[in-house]
């Protein structure tokens, strides 16, 4: 899905705001004319308000059809972000959403699994929404206190494992630990994940291994969110194996994990 049909500008209501850690909030965007459109992977581009000249691409993490709301939930990192995070229920935000390519997907009744590392974890929570007990979510933190949407993810039916960095909570270690045991008790039809790069690179890597369908959310830096700006340019192969100059924004942010020039 391209954003050329989205690119109107549009103005939303926050429902809600909640802070649910030290620097991550969970906001509730009432958008109709977004949510009808949208679908797992994609993202919205918010305008924070006051002197700011550019947009924040946010993942979507929650698509409410029936109420017409978007949720999202994001982390403070600087002044752009922080000013999202002053908003409150009843407060107006300009939005560009949907925007770009969402993820695949397949029956609902195959086997997934779903890898999220930081902020990379909550695109991944409409996919487990989908598969519910047919998903295994595999979460990375860099501590407990860190990790969000974890009850979220158990509210699915999904079989959910938190990795933490320092051993808080769950696994101590890296998702590719998890994963490596998930690929050997039952292959599964896909893998979906988002996150750091190094984290995507790895899992990408034992799911070409296996020959396992493998999609990656990247995360890039964006100006304009509609491919005009070639600011989030990334390098995929094609099909004749030519290296080609994408967009995040536009072409992505979901790639085929083999189309990925790692």
């Amino acid at each position: 899905m391209t954003n050329d049909k989205y690119t109107q500008k549009l103005m939303g209501t926050v429902v809600s705001m909640t802070r649910i850690t030290a620097d991550a909030w969970d906001m509730v965007i009432e958008c109709p004319e977004a949510a009808k459109k949208a679908v797992p992977g994609q993202f919205a581009h918010l305008l924070p308000e006051g002197n700011f000249s550019l947009r924040r691409p946010i993942s979507i993490c929650g698509i409410g059809k029936e109420a017409g709301t978007l949720r999202i939930v994001f982390e403070v990192r600087g002044e752009g972000t922080k000013a999202l995070a002053a908003l409150r229920s009843g407060d107006c935000v300009n939005l560009l959403a949907p925007l770009g390519h969402g993820f695949t997907l397949l029956e609902p009744e195959r086997r997934v699994i779903l890898i999220g590392g930081g902020i990379g974890t909550p695109p991944m929570l409409p996919l487990a929404q989908y598969y519910r007990e047919n998903a295994v979510c595999i979460c990375g933190s860099r501590t407990e206190k860190a990790a969000v949407l974890q009850d979220d993810f158990k509210q699915t039916g999904a079989q959910t494992i938190l990795c933490t960095d320092d051993g808080s909570a769950g696994v101590h270690g890296l998702v590719t630990a998890p994963l490596a045991d998930a690929l050997s008790e039952n292959r599964p039809d896909m893998i979906y994940a988002c996150g750091p790069m190094p984290m995507l690179r790895a899992v990408a890597a034992m799911a070409k291994e296996q020959g396992i369908p493998c999609e990656v959310s990247l995360e890039e830096r964006m100006g304009c969110g509609v491919g005009a700006c070639l600011v989030c340019a990334c390098n995929i192969y094609l099909n004749d194996g030519e290296i080609h100059a994408a967009h995040v924004c536009k072409d992505g942010p979901v790639f085929d994990a083999e189309r990925v020039v790692w």
